[in-house]
C-alpha cells in the first residue's frame, strides 16, 4: 500500500483531483488512454501478464484500479490472465485484459469460451511484429485474421481499431459498451503505434460519456431460465454470480439452464442466436470514417495506425491533381460490408493499406469483386508504411 500511496502522489492527475475544466487537455500515451478511458467505462478488474508493446497497460491499471475499489492481478500467463477477467466479469465487474501477438494466441481458447459463455470481456490487444516472438518492440497489424477466426468454431465476436489516442480513448469505452450491450468478448485491435504515441486528448467531464451496464433479471423469479431471450431478442439477462440465482455456465453446447446438451436442435439454436447477437445488429456496431470519398476515384482503405499515412497519402494526391479519398473502418469486424460494396460501385480503384502481407484486403476483395480494381500495400518488416509508399502504389494502381 505504501508503494501505490507513492505512486499515487507523483501522478500528474488523478480523477477526482481536479474539478473538469473547460479544456481539460491532456498529453497521453496510447496505452495510459485506454485505462483511462476503461475506468471511464467502469472497469473494475483487470489481470493479465506483461508482454511488449501493452506493459503501460498492466502498469497503469495497477496503480489506478486500487484508487477506484477495483482489482488488479498479474497473473502466471496469458492464458490466467484472460481466464481471471472472464471469473470476475461473471461476477458483474467490468474486466478487461491485455496483451501482444504472442500473448493473444494463448487467449484464443478462452475467447471461444467467453463467447459461448456469453461473458462480457474487453481483450486489448497492442500488435506487434510476428510471428513468434518477432519484433517486440515495432508495429505490425498482422494480428487481423485471428481477430476475427482465432479461437475455433463459429462465434461472434467485436473487433475495434483506433488510429489516435484521443481515439484509443473513445473505443476503449464503446468496446466495454458493446461487450456490456451484446455480452460478448469485444476485441480492441490496436497497433504499437497508437500504443506509444503521445497526443493531447482532452479529458472528458464527468456525465458526458455513454455508459451503458449488462441487463440483469429482476431478483427472485421462479424458475429462472439463464440463458433463455424474450421474443425479439437475442441477448440474455444474466444474474452475476452471487446475486440470489445459482446456474450452471459450460463451455459445452448448453441449453436454456446452462446445463449442457447433446441436442443437435438445440445446438443449432444456441449458434444461430449467438451469431444474430452480432449479425443482426451491424448498424449499431459498425463504424467508420470517410475522408474526401464523395468524388474519389481510387479509394485507399487503411485502419489503425497506417491510416494516418493514407490521409496524408490522400492529400499528396488531391494535390497532384488525382481524386483520391480515405475509408477508414473503426469497427474493422464485422467487416462494414454494405458501405465498401457502395464504394467499389462509385470509384475505379480501391488500394488497401496495412501493416501486414494481406489480410483486410482478402475481405475486400470477396465483397467488391469485380466491380472495380484493387491494389494492395503493404509491409511486414517493422517499419511503418511511409505516405510516399502509399501514394507510389495508388499511382500504379490507377
Amino acid at each position: 500500500m505504501d508503494f501505490v500511496n507513492k505512486d499515487v502522489r507523483i501522478l500528474p492527475y488523478t480523477w477526482e483531483e481536479k474539478k473538469p475544466m473547460e479544456n481539460n487537455f491532456k498529453l497521453m500515451q496510447g496505452n495510459e488512454a485506454c485505462v483511462e478511458s476503461a475506468l471511464c467505462a467502469g472497469m473494475r478488474f483487470y489481470s493479465g501478464y506483461p508482454i511488449t508493446p501493452s506493459t503501460e497497460l498492466m502498469e497503469k491499471s495497477a496503480v489506478r484500479l486500487p484508487l477506484k475499489g477495483g482489482k488488479f492481478i498479474q497473473m502466471e500467463d496469458e492464458i490466467g490472465g484472460i481466464a481471471a477477467a472472464i471469473g470476475a466479469s461473471l461476477t458483474g465487474l467490468k474486466s478487461m485484459t491485455g496483451t501482444s501477438g504472442p500473448g493473444f494466441s494463448l487467449k484464443q481458447e478462452n475467447i471461444g469460451y467467453a463467447a459461448i459463455t456469453e461473458v462480457p470481456l474487453v481483450i486489448v490487444n497492442i500488435q506487434r511484429g510476428g510471428p513468434s516472438t518477432g519484433l517486440p518492440t515495432s508495429p505490425a497489424q498482422g494480428d487481423v485474421m485471428q481477430a476475427m477466426w482465432g479461437t475455433h468454431g463459429d462465434h461472434p465476436v467485436i473487433a475495434l481499431s483506433p488510429s489516435s489516442v484521443r481515439e484509443m480513448f473513445e473505443l476503449t469505452v464503446r468496446a466495454f459498451n458493446l461487450a456490456e450491450k451484446y455480452r460478448t468478448p469485444v476485441i480492441l485491435l490496436a497497433d504499437e503505434i497508437v500504443g506509444h504515441m503521445r497526443e493531447k486528448i482532452v479529458m472528458p467531464k464527468a456525465g458526458e460519456l455513454e455508459v451503458i451496464d449488462r441487463k440483469e433479471p429482476a431478483p427472485n423469479q421462479e424458475n429462472y431460465l439463464p440463458y433463455s431471450v424474450e421474443e425479439g431478442s437475442y441477448v440474455p439477462e444474466i444474474a452475476s454470480f452471487g446475486k440470489g440465482y445459482r446456474f450452471h455456465v459450460t463451455g459445452l453446447m448448453h441449453d436454456e439452464t446452462g446445463f449442457p446438451s447433446n441436442s443437435t436442435e438445440n445446438a443449432e439454436k444456441l449458434l444461430d442466436r449467438l451469431m444474430a447477437k452480432i449479425s443482426e445488429n451491424k448498424d449499431d456496431i459498425i463504424d467508420f470514417e470517410e475522408y474526401m470519398t464523395e468524388d474519389a476515384d481510387i479509394i485507399i482503405l487503411g485502419y489503425g495506425g497506417t491510416a494516418r499515412s493514407v490521409k496524408s497519402s490522400v492529400k499528396d494526391l488531391r494535390k497532384q491533381g488525382i481524386k483520391a479519398g480515405m475509408f477508414r473502418p473503426k469497427t474493422i469486424w464485422p467487416f462494414p460490408e454494405k458501405r465498401v460494396k457502395e464504394l467499389s460501385l462509385q470509384a475505379k480503384a480501391i488500394l488497401v493499406a496495412e501493416l501486414n502481407l494481406g489480410q483486410y484486403v482478402l475481405e475486400v476483395e470477396r465483397v467488391i469483386k469485380n466491380n472495380c480494381k484493387l491494389g494492395f500495400v503493404g509491409k511486414a518488416n517493422g517499419e511503418v508504411l511511409m505516405p510516399d509508399e502509399i501514394t507510389a502504389k495508388a499511382k500504379e494502381v490507377l
